[in-house]
């Protein structure tokens, strides 16, 4: 059993990637082989519209045909047993990074036809972890929460499900006194940082012992 974990994050150190952790080994606890794939390592663009995946009777049809870092990325997500995306929000949506990965990702196994047919051929969980520093009232008042569940309608439309962790009011600054930052009580971000997100972590530890769980369930 493997399970990949995006970070969508430009730190490998921060929130996202330390949710990330935390999933994986959730899921690591369930036996499962896992790996964290930090993409702003990678070289890549997002989908330049080539069609290639679309060509009737050609070689890369149901494939991107781009030759760059992402080409072995998507031969692990073809063998692999479960998928995890993780992003900080910005402007109310994924990072450039994730959000370009993700077109290049799942474009290629979407069907021109009429009920837009899936190509890829087996069913496996995915989920999203999402992290931002608004808190969770503001996060519902300006809709955060239908860009997740659209997101995570295209993500278990094409692996079969999809599930998503929201992580709100995440700590940005080591001082926040050497940035322009009056939005934010610094007081009650420590405070949220040290009781709050200990409680994040673990829920993203029980997301991937879940995720696990699932998958060996549906194995027996």
């Amino acid at each position: 059993m493997t399970i990949l974990a995006f970070n969508g994050s430009p730190r490998k150190n921060c929130n996202t990637a330390t949710l990330l952790e935390k999933a994986l080994e959730g899921a690591a606890s369930k036996g499962a082989r896992t790996e964290l794939i930090n993409l702003f390592d990678l070289r890549y663009k997002g989908c330049s519209s080539c069609f290639a995946c679309k060509l009737k009777s050609g070689k890369s049809y149901g494939r991107c045909c781009v030759k760059d870092d992402l080409a072995p990325i998507f031969e692990k997500v073809d063998k692999a047993d479960a998928l995890i995306f993780g992003s900080p929000i910005y402007f109310g949506t994924l990072s450039g990074t994730m959000h370009c990965f993700l077109e290049r990702l799942f474009f290629q196994y979407i069907e021109y036809t009429p009920d837009y047919s899936v190509l890829f051929k087996r069913k496996i969980p995915a989920a999203y972890i999402f992290s931002m520093n608004v808190g969770e009232e503001k996060m519902k008042e300006i809709g955060y929460e239908n860009t997740f569940k659209r997101l995570e309608f295209s993500a278990g439309r094409i692996f079969g499900s999809c599930r998503s962790l929201a992580v709100c009011d995440t700590w940005q600054f080591d001082d926040y006194s050497k940035y322009v930052s009056t939005l934010f009580d610094p007081a009650e971000k420590a405070r949220i940082r040290k009781e709050v997100f200990p409680q994040d972590c673990r829920k993203a530890f029980e997301l991937g012992a879940d995720m696990a769980a699932d998958v060996g369930s549906a194995t027996l």
